[in-house]
């Protein structure tokens, strides 16, 4: 499914991630819906002084994913913000791209949670995360 490009930019207020920590970390939304979302990011620039992805970079990745998602669902005139955010690193990951897939669990009127998978470019697990946004009125 393609990205809702004016509804993004409407609730963003840029286009696809404009002035973002996402931005700033390359993040590129690849698939939007208020079911599933899919991003990728690059490693290079997000990494820790070891030269390997930062557990940070994937839970930016995780959280921005799962915020869009919210926001799709949320509706106009309404916000979603991340409460809860955990994450298990699977494997260090040290160049490439990650790419990160969230799944809708619960599309509740005040909550919405979701289970986010992360993957590198040989399609290995580098960090499986769960976050949960409260949405309310703007």
């Amino acid at each position: 499914m393609a990205i809702d490009a004016d509804r993004l930019a409407e609730m963003t207020g840029a286009g696809n991630m404009g002035g973002t920590l996402g931005e700033r970390m390359g993040l590129e939304l690849l698939e939007a819906s208020s079911e599933r979302v899919v991003g990728r990011m690059p490693v290079e620039g997000n990494t820790q002084p070891y030269g390997i992805l930062h557990g940070g970079a994937s839970c930016v990745l995780a959280e921005t994913l799962g915020s869009v998602g919210s926001m799709l669902h949320a509706g106009e005139g309404r916000i979603a913000m991340g409460i809860e955010i955990n994450a298990t690193h699977h494997r260090s990951v040290g160049e490439g791209r990650i790419t990160g897939v969230a799944e809708a669990v619960h599309l509740g009127r005040t909550l919405a949670s979701w289970d986010i998978s992360v993957t590198d470019d040989r399609d290995r697990r580098v960090c499986t995360a769960r976050l949960t946004c409260m949405l309310r009125d703007a």
